[in-house]
């Protein structure tokens, strides 16, 4: 069964995208159609912004944080990002965990769970369709959009989720299971 990793893009203080990523996580192990689920806080992660002299094409990396980076997203078979919309658009960190790499993220799939105000994200998850394809990653149509985000935060920082919410997250990981069995062959023979 293929690895799923759980992205969450937000690194700002008094952010609620780990409340959110904590939401999909759940859900993604109860979904039970990936093996492993790999949770990846990108302000936790802390990369620096792009250090490497090398494009990334070539692999050859010169620090640990790269070459760490690296392996996590190489062992992952799909991805979800989970991520606010700033300015109409994805957040400078998702852009820069992304640049960092580039065969590690070819021919496997990506699952955008959005969230806003009015818009859900869904300008920022437009946005990013066009970074990810230029990698070979496969943007699933399936989706979670999560409009007015801020009403739906409980007690203990908890996410008040709702059938759509829930069925959209089921749509989303039964399309990524799908999509990563069938990019595994691409995957194999790259």
């Amino acid at each position: 069964m293929p690895t799923l990793q759980i992205v969450t893009a937000s690194t700002r203080p008094g952010r609620i995208g780990p409340t959110v990523a904590g939401w999909i996580e759940a859900a993604a192990r109860e979904h039970g159609g990936f093996e492993h689920v790999d949770p990846v806080d990108l302000a936790e992660l802390n990369l620096p912004m792009l250090d490497e002299p090398h494009h990334p094409r070539l692999r050859q990396y010169v620090h640990q944080h790269t070459r760490d980076w690296s392996a996590r997203v190489d062992a992952a078979d799909a991805f979800v990002f989970v991520m606010p919309e700033y300015n109409y658009g994805f957040t400078a960190p998702l852009k820069n965990a992304i640049d960092y790499l580039h065969q590690e993220w070819e021919y496997k799939p990506v699952g955008l769970v959005s969230y806003g105000g009015v818009s859900a994200g869904t300008r920022a998850a437009q946005m990013i369709k066009e970074v990810v394809t230029t990698l070979k990653m496969m943007p699933i149509l399936e989706a979670v959009s999560i409009p007015f985000v801020h009403s739906l935060i409980g007690e203990e920082d908890q996410l008040n989720t709702n059938d759509i919410m829930t069925a959209a997250a089921k749509s989303m990981f039964d399309e990524l299971r799908r999509v990563s069995d069938a990019l595994k062959v691409l995957r194999r023979d790259h």
